[in-house]
């Protein structure tokens, strides 16, 4: 029982330490600045920190986005939401083989601070990584 509590105390940590919520006045000027001239219409703001970095969750109309801002104010990526029939298909093909009878339960498109394109699907609680040609690039636990 001993050896249980302890797992779940350090999971618990790790999964703390990777993103905390952090409050709006707890988030830098110049970060709030790069948000406020990339999404002027960002509603709804929520805050966490990344390691070092910022990440902002909002919505715009319908759509969720969530940006990447480091503590200079440089955005380092944004993750807008799409809809599963929008990512490319060789990606839906890949997650047909890979994970047969299994349903991408979201998708998303991120775009990095040099305007690389990648696409994200969300299979099994797991984010699936693709190219802009939809090309498997990763797999990462949600």
């Amino acid at each position: 029982m001993k050896k249980l509590v302890f797992l779940l105390v350090a999971v618990a940590s790790v999964s703390f330490a990777n993103a905390q919520k952090v409050s709006e006045k707890e988030v830098p000027a110049v970060v709030k600045s790069a948000l406020q001239k990339s999404h002027s219409n960002a509603k709804d703001l929520k805050w966490e920190k990344e390691k070092s970095n910022y990440e902002a969750g909002f919505e715009v109309g319908e759509t969720d986005y969530s940006v990447l801002i480091d503590a200079s104010g440089k955005i380092l990526e944004t993750e807008m939401e799409i809809k599963i029939n929008k990512l490319p298909a060789n990606a839906k093909a890949y997650v047909a083989k890979h994970y047969a009878g299994q349903k991408i339960k979201e998708a998303a498109k991120i775009t990095d601070s040099k305007g690389v394109v990648t696409y994200e699907a969300e299979v099994k609680g797991k984010d699936l990584i693709f190219d802009n040609s939809g090309k498997f690039l990763k797999e990462v636990k949600d």
